[in-house]
């Protein structure tokens, strides 16, 4: 199965890259492990487990980023087999995309409840993880400018 979402964040495409390329395995595996805690308690709210499962850490490695001139693309896995993609629009903008793949478990019955159900709970934990990469960089970007003006 497939999900993908973008944000647009405003922001020059170097600045974002490095702050994304910044010691990533510090700073996504937080985000991630929110956003995964999120997906557990939608979960649990439609009946999918008796209880929120206890947050965990999600193990996520960052490879390395492939530059093109219209977009960069920085590999993402293993808990989540997905590219972050980072491409300059107009107007010192830049569009933040993610791009996830998984298997369903179960086999066909799996693939079942995932048309249901489990593919929204997927696009909403990949949206949530997303929005929260955004806000995290949107940050850094703003605590980094007094330092440029100057």
């Amino acid at each position: 199965m497939f999900a993908r979402y973008f944000v647009e964040l405003a922001g020059d495409r170097d600045a974002i890259e490095l702050i994304v390329l910044d010691a990533p395995e510090r700073w996504l595996p937080t985000l991630a492990t929110s956003a995964n805690h999120r997906g557990d308690r939608l979960l649990a709210e439609v009946g999918f487990g008796d209880d929120v499962r206890i947050a965990r850490t999600v193990a996520l490695t960052v490879g390395d980023p492939i530059r093109m001139p219209a977009k960069t693309t920085i590999p993402l896995g293993p808990a989540l087999d997905a590219d972050l993609e980072v491409a300059p629009l107009e107007d010192g903008r830049c569009q933040l995309a993610i791009s996830a793949r998984y298997d369903p478990p179960l086999g066909a019955v799996g693939r079942a409840i995932d048309r249901a159900l489990l593919a929204r709970v997927a696009e909403a934990t990949v949206k949530d993880f997303l929005d929260r990469v955004r806000d995290s960089i949107a940050r850094r970007l703003s605590d980094a400018a007094p330092l440029t003006q100057g």
